[in-house]
């Protein structure tokens, strides 16, 4: 087991490296070592380091793939959470309408113009938070008024009609407004373009304590994968863990759709693939998970800005690309399974 982390989490660093050194410009690792010590401690930079190097790395490379990997780690315990609570591998972001809800506050927010007087810049991501979290407390608040009990069926069923209701009030609006479609469009396919330093500095804080709080309950969700009223005997308040868990579950997705735009798959793939290695025990999966998904989303966002460089596609693209045939390997697999028994 520690053998198989240890390979992760050194996989992780060499796929971030990559991120960083591969491009338009190649940069040795070597003086991507050198540029981030210069910069941090103020070390003499190499004479074969040249200035453009540095710009490169510091203002473009190593943000933006900070930023999908920290992306991918949210999305990845995010969607690991979701799987276990609602005992259902195909649970996702998508699933209960956040990323839906995500969708609509951009919509109205590049369609209208609207800007926040205290932090113009941060507009898109607040109001993509808000609403992406908006979006699951009423669904979930929905969903105890019609079932007490709270069942997985009943949220996920909530969650699938509120996420059709608000793609339908977001398709209305792109219609009304089509000069502003294209840029609407690519927000929805996620991009990690340009993003630079701030998105970085606010969403580590958010995804670090939101992965902590999740990892400080995985006893929780090891009792919940057997089954609800198993956990109940072992005295988990199952009400009470179902909304503490998926609302912290929707800030980590919400934070990272509201800097990024929509990715999908992420929050499927990536803990799957860990308990395959793994296991199910969540103390060993949420981690990795997180490593798992941060280097994937590395690997997509580097496919996506050199596979048809100088352009770039939407990250959103890539993955959905990987995502489609793993989710259809999943439903059929998982339909086969239940045939035989």
């Amino acid at each position: 087991m520690r053998t198989k982390a240890l390979i992760f989490v050194c996989s992780a660093l060499v796929v971030v490296v990559i991120g960083v050194a591969f491009g338009s410009v190649w940069i040795p690792p070597g003086s991507i070592l050198n540029i981030i010590s210069h910069r941090l401690l103020e070390t003499e930079l190499a004479e074969e380091v040249s200035s453009a190097s540095v710009s490169i790395v510091m203002d473009l490379r190593l943000p933006r793939t900070l930023l999908a990997f920290i992306v991918g780690g949210a999305l990845s315990v995010s969607g690991a959470v979701m799987q276990s609570v609602l005992r259902n591998p195909l649970a996702s972001s998508y699933t209960l309408g956040i990323s839906s809800g995500a969708s609509l506050g951009a919509c109205i927010v590049i369609l209208y113009g609207i800007t926040l007087p205290f932090a113009p810049i941060m507009t898109l991501p607040i109001t993509g938070f808000v609403f992406g979290i908006a979006t699951i407390l009423l669904s979930i608040s929905f969903a105890s008024r019609i079932d007490d009990r709270l069942e997985s069926n009943t949220i996920i069923l909530t969650g699938m009609v509120f996420s059709l209701f608000v793609n339908a009030m977001t398709t209305l609006l792109s219609a009304l407004s089509r000069e502003h479609l294209q840029r609407l469009i690519f927000w929805q396919m996620g991009s990690f373009s340009a993003r630079g330093w701030t998105p970085v500095f606010i969403m580590t804080p958010i995804a670090v304590a939101g992965i902590i709080f999740i990892i400080h309950n995985n006893r929780e969700l090891d009792m919940m994968t057997f089954g609800e009223e198993q956990a109940k005997s072992m005295g988990v308040d199952i009400k009470k863990a179902k909304w503490m868990l998926l609302v912290t579950a929707a800030a980590l997705t919400g934070s990272a759709i509201a800097f990024v735009g929509v990715i999908g798959f992420v929050d499927l793939v990536a803990p799957h693939i860990v308990r395959k290695v793994f296991g199910s025990p969540h103390r060993v999966v949420l981690p990795i998970s997180a490593l798992f998904g941060g280097a994937f989303m590395v690997i997509c966002d580097l496919i996506a800005r050199t596979i048809v460089s100088p352009s770039e596609l939407p990250v959103g693209a890539v993955t959905a690309i990987i995502g489609a045939p793993f989710f259809a390997y999943i439903y059929f697999a998982r339909r086969g399974k239940i045939k035989n028994q």
